[in-house]
């Protein structure tokens, strides 16, 4: 049975909402100006210190080196107490992974989202339970694109062969580097279109992953 191994942020759940707020909060309390939901979204899928580094980047000087852990640590302490106020899975997801569980599907969680924030989010809006394995960056010393990352995931899964499913250039290679087929979807936080990316399919609606994993697993 394939493994489907799904991205989070602008895959599985839009949490642009929340990461703007904690993102903002770090912002402010350097004096700069907020950033909007459009930019963001260009922002999102290297992890919360990149994620940091550019908002202060868009907004004035660079963050130095020794200013940077303290205000990552105010973009988690603030992310962590607002994860899910105004994150929302994206239309369909719970249905479709409710009925891939039902047929037996094995599904993981890959993100560069920290570990700490992966697992709340995904409890808090009830989604934990469909995965068999949750991988967010802090397990390991590497993150995605790197291949290795992905192949814990599908060997926690029980091994096999296996899909990459995404939104963002990042998934794109990670599956690439990992010689798997990559399952793109078009709503999700990238600066490039996903149809211009070179995936094996793109989607515009998460209800279509059952049929397009089962097409290209076919192959």
């Amino acid at each position: 049975m394939t493994a489907l191994i799904f991205d989070l942020d602008g895959t599985l759940v839009d949490t642009a909402p929340d990461l703007l707020g904690a993102l903002n909060a770090v912002l402010e309390a350097e004096g700069r100006r907020d950033l909007d939901t459009a930019t963001l979204r260009h922002m999102v899928g290297f992890g919360a210190r990149a994620l940091v580094e550019q908002a202060m980047e868009a907004t004035g000087a660079p963050v130095t080196p020794e200013r940077l852990p303290p205000l990552l640590d105010l973009f988690i302490r603030h992310y962590r107490a607002h994860i899910a106020d105004a994150s929302t899975p994206f239309p369909g997801v719970p249905e479709t992974l409710a009925a891939l569980a039902a047929d037996g599907m094995r599904l993981g969680v890959l993100t560069n989202k920290p570990q700490e924030l992966t697992g709340p989010l995904l409890e808090k809006l009830d989604l934990a339970r469909f995965f068999g394995a949750i991988h967010g960056a802090g397990r390991y010393d590497y993150v995605k694109p790197d291949p290795r990352v992905f192949h814990h995931v599908v060997d926690e899964l029980g091994g096999g062969p296996a899909l990459m499913i995404g939104d963002s250039k990042t998934d794109l290679l990670t599956g690439r580097a990992a010689q798997v087929p990559v399952i793109l979807l078009s709503y999700g936080y990238t600066p490039e279109p996903a149809a211009d990316m070179g995936a094996d399919m793109v989607l515009d609606d998460f209800s279509g992953v059952p049929a397009a994993a089962k097409q290209l697993m076919a192959k």
